[in-house]
């Protein structure tokens, strides 16, 4: 392989949005293959990553779900990184965003739980999307929709310039990491045939009886008893209200110190949005 400028062997793969092609619909030559298009391809690419998972999606594997040659899919895609950038993208847009623009200051609070809520059910929905999300620039027309109501919503709160990244990653890389470990938990019911209750049932069974001995079981002991008899469903729900409260009231605590004058978080920051939400 030849040598990019400076010497670097592997360089930054370039992301299929800043490559130059159209993103939707075109391909790179005048005879493309009857019947289909990038998002035909695409959409067959989502359903396949839902039904197999990433590790097995391949461009053979889409293909057949195309029944087409491999060769066909090339006419539109350079690689398969471009094709699960386009997927990632595609999903993305599922998302309900609230209308940020004309939004009064005093709503953020429910803006921000309805982006939330929304990250969260992606993640659950699409498990493959949260290895992505750090892969890939996120810059497609979808995640650039999110990311931008994302960061009016946090403006809105009235933090300063120099505290409003750190909110945004402290509500939405704690959304990223609760919904990818929910997201991840339910793929394991479904390959085990079983419900969420049921697998818990079974596991937690095991958990206590494994280690009955140990100091864990006696530290967790009020926590065991105050999740009551909901079901997996309703715990997940509500330990993800609670949290997102504590975070919105973590926001509410910058802005009273803030009014009281008292600085906050300036030192150690990154300029510009982070869009890796």
């Amino acid at each position: 392989m030849a040598k990019a400028a400076g010497g670097t062997k592997n360089p930054a793969r370039i992301s299929v949005w800043l490559q130059g092609k159209a993103p939707r619909g075109g391909g790179r030559k005048g005879d493309q293959p009857s019947g289909l298009d990038r998002d035909r391809i695409t959409e067959a690419s989502v359903r396949l990553l839902d039904a197999e998972g990433l590790a097995k999606f391949s461009m053979r594997r889409l293909a057949a779900e195309l029944d087409v040659t491999a060769m066909s899919v090339y006419w539109y895609v350079d690689t398969k990184e471009d094709l699960l950038e386009l997927a990632l993208d595609a999903v993305c847009g599922e998302m309900r965003l609230p209308d940020t623009a004309e939004a009064a200051d005093e709503s953020w609070r429910d803006q921000l739980r309805a982006l939330a809520d929304e990250y969260r059910a992606l993640l659950i929905r699409h498990p493959w999307v949260s290895p992505l999300v750090g892969r890939f620039l996120n810059i497609g027309p979808n995640w650039l929709a999110f990311a931008v109501a994302v960061q009016q919503t946090v403006r809105r709160t009235g933090l300063p310039p120099h505290t409003q990244n750190g909110a945004i990653s402290a509500v939405f890389q704690f959304v990223y990491g609760f919904g990818t470990i929910e997201g991840h938990y339910m793929a394991r019911c479904a390959e085990a045939g079983m419900t969420q209750d049921e697998y818990y049932r079974e596991a937690a069974g095991t958990v206590q009886v494994e280690l009955a001995a140990h100091g864990i079981m006696e530290s967790a002991k009020d926590l065991l008893a105050a999740r009551g008899d909901g079901t997996v469903e309703e715990l997940w729900q509500r330990d993800f209200t609670v949290a997102l409260d504590l975070m919105i009231a973590g926001i509410e605590s910058l802005l009273e110190q803030e009014n009281r004058g008292e600085p906050s978080g300036r030192g150690g920051e990154t300029p510009g949005a982070r869009q890796g939400l």
